[in-house]
């Protein structure tokens, strides 16, 4: 067993002295397009999900027992691997990644908003189009409904909610062409209850 110490710039060019053999590593952050170029070298990839690996590492972590504990994990006939990921299926689930990173930011921002016109007595029924357009009523009122700083402060959110709105929909639309470009993803949306999301993440 060799034991050489190396960066990941000199993996490549490691991995390409090798004859063609298994590759086998936790499918962490880069692993996909690590893995990618091993196998354009002839050699066969193996990712599994760290917490598969984490019983066959022995005592406290170091890279040693790391790399002994995934080759032992790698040759489990009742190993759980993951599928090697195209820089296209990369790209869909960052996609995603980011748009629900924004779903959650508005999510926090409209639950902050309601909770700032309630303390002044303004209750809306459930939504954001309800909240929407009473907000867009209380900003065209009376100043006396909310005061100078809570109107400046509420508008300023509402340009953030909107513009949190704006990106979230070019998100979608990404999805929407990802969608009509692959035949696989189209004829998932055909399917009853499948959305364009959904089919999405399916690919991904």
């Amino acid at each position: 067993m060799l034991r050489p110490s190396m960066r990941r710039q000199t993996v490549l060019a490691f991995a390409s002295k090798l004859p063609a053999c298994t590759v086998a590593m936790e499918a962490c952050c880069g692993a996909h397009h690590l893995g990618r170029l091993q196998a354009a070298q002839g050699h066969t990839v193996k990712l599994m999900s760290p917490e598969y690996v984490r019983p066959y590492v022995k005592a406290q972590k170091n890279d040693d027992r790391d790399a002994e504990g995934i080759a032992e994990a790698a040759s489990r006939p009742t190993m759980r691997f993951v599928d090697l990921k195209s820089e296209a299926q990369l790209d869909i689930q960052t996609l995603h990644r980011v748009r629900s990173r924004l779903v959650g930011a508005r999510r926090t921002l409209l639950n902050q908003l309601r909770a700032i016109l309630f303390e002044r007595g303004h209750a809306f029924p459930p939504g954001r189009r309800n909240l929407e357009r009473a907000v867009d009523a209380l900003l065209l009122g009376s100043e006396a409904a909310l005061g100078t700083r809570i109107r400046k402060l509420v508008a300023d959110i509402l340009a953030e909610w909107q513009a949190l709105d704006r990106r979230i929909e070019a998100l979608n639309g990404e999805f929407v062409a990802l969608a009509r470009a692959d035949d696989a993803t189209r004829r998932l949306v055909s399917i009853p209850g499948v959305g364009v999301l959904n089919a999405t993440i399916l690919r991904g």
